[in-house]
C-alpha cells in the first residue's frame, strides 16, 4: 500500500513537472510566428473601387483602428476588448512607412488579411478579424482604399502600443487557433440577387457571427457556422468603461431571439442604431448607415435560415 501511494506521489509530481514546463514554454514562446508565403498581387483601382473598399473598411477595420480624436486608422487601445485576451492594443494601418503599412507589399496585405500571418510572420491573435471567405474583389477593394489619398488612411507618425497578450491568448494561439489558409480558387462575389446568400455573405464577412456567437475562444472562423452558439448570442464583450455588454440573440426563436422582428425593424435598427425612436443598439455595437436597405434586409433574410437557439439575453444598458 505504501509503494502503491509513493507510486501515486511519483506520478503526481511529474505530471506537475510536466504541466508546469508547458505552461512556461507557453508563457515565454508568446504569439508563434510562419513562414510567410510570397503571392503575386497588385490592386487595381478605380474611384468606385476605392469607395468601395471605404465602406467595407469602415464597418470592418475602422470599430477597431480608428483612433477617434484623429479620425485616422492609426491604432489605438481597445478598451473592449475581453480582458480574457490581456492588453489588446490595434494597430496602425495608415500607409506611413515606418509606423503604418507602407511597406507591405499588395501580397503581404491580402495574405494577413486571408490567413492572419504579419508581414515579420507572426500571427494574428483571434482579436483581429480575419477574411477567408470574402471576394477577391472586395479584398482588392480593401487594399485599394488603404493605398488610396482618403483622409483616414494618410501617413500618421503614431507607433502602434505592443499588446501584452495573456496567457489564455498565448494557449490558443498555440493549441486552437492557427493560420488560415489560402483559398485554392477565387472566390467570387455573392449572388446580390439572392438575398440569403447576400446576407451570409455580408454577416460573415463583416464579423457579425463572431461577437453574436457564444464564445470568442469557441468561433470557428474558417466554418463559422461551426462556432459554439452560432448566432445566438451570450458572448460578453465590454464598452469603452469597461463594462460587460452581452450580445443579443440573433436567431429567429420567438421567445429569446429576433424571430418576432419585423424586416423594417431590424434594416432599421442595423442602419440607424434607432427602433421605435429608443436606441436599438449598445456599443461595441455601432449602425452601420454605409449598408443600403437592401444589404440590412438580405442579412435579416440569412438569420431566418440559421437553426434557432433558445438563448435569453438580458439587454445590457
Amino acid at each position: 500500500m505504501r509503494k502503491i501511494f509513493k507510486y501515486l506521489l511519483r506520478t503526481i509530481l511529474v505530471l506537475t513537472v510536466i504541466a508546469g514546463g508547458f505552461a512556461l514554454f507557453i508563457h515565454f514562446r508568446g504569439i508563434p510566428y510562419y513562414s510567410v508565403e510570397k503571392i503575386d498581387f497588385q490592386h487595381k483601382t478605380s474611384p468606385e473601387i476605392v469607395l468601395r473598399g471605404q465602406k467595407l473598411a469602415t464597418m470592418l477595420c475602422a470599430g477597431c483602428h480608428l483612433n477617434n480624436d484623429t479620425g485616422v486608422l492609426s491604432g489605438k487601445r481597445m478598451l473592449d476588448a475581453p480582458p480574457e485576451f490581456g492588453i489588446v492594443n490595434s494597430a496602425n494601418i495608415t500607409s506611413d512607412d515606418q509606423y503604418g503599412i507602407g511597406k507591405y507589399t499588395d501580397g503581404e496585405l491580402k495574405y494577413l488579411l486571408r490567413t492572419g500571418i504579419k508581414k515579420n510572420g507572426q500571427y494574428s491573435p483571434p482579436y483581429m478579424a480575419k477574411v477567408p471567405h470574402m471576394a477577391d474583389e472586395d479584398i482588392n477593394a480593401i487594399i485599394a482604399f488603404l493605398r488610396s489619398e482618403d483622409r483616414m488612411v494618410q501617413p500618421t507618425k503614431e507607433p502602434t502600443k505592443p499588446c501584452e497578450p495573456s496567457f489564455l491568448t498565448k494557449f490558443l494561439c498555440f493549441v486552437e487557433f492557427e493560420p488560415l489558409p489560402l483559398p485554392k480558387k477565387i472566390i467570387p462575389m455573392p449572388d446580390t440577387t439572392n438575398e440569403v446568400e447576400l446576407g451570409k455573405y455580408l454577416a460573415h464577412n463583416l464579423d457579425c457571427f463572431t461577437c453574436h456567437s457564444a464564445d470568442f475562444t469557441k468561433l470557428n472562423i474558417l466554418e463559422p457556422e461551426k462556432s459554439a452558439g452560432y448566432f445566438g448570442g451570450g458572448n460578453k464583450p465590454l464598452n469603452m468603461e469597461g463594462k460587460v455588454m452581452v450580445t443579443p440573440n440573433l436567431t429567429f426563436d420567438k421567445a429569446t431571439g429576433i424571430g418576432s422582428w419585423s424586416k423594417e425593424k431590424f434594416v432599421q435598427a442595423v442602419r440607424s442604431g434607432i427602433v421605435e425612436g429608443q436606441p436599438a443598439l449598445r456599443y461595441p455595437m455601432n449602425p452601420y448607415p454605409m449598408l443600403t436597405d437592401y444589404e440590412a434586409g438580405a442579412i435579416y433574410e440569412f438569420l431566418k435560415t440559421v437553426p434557432k437557439i433558445k438563448n435569453k439575453v438580458t439587454r445590457s444598458k
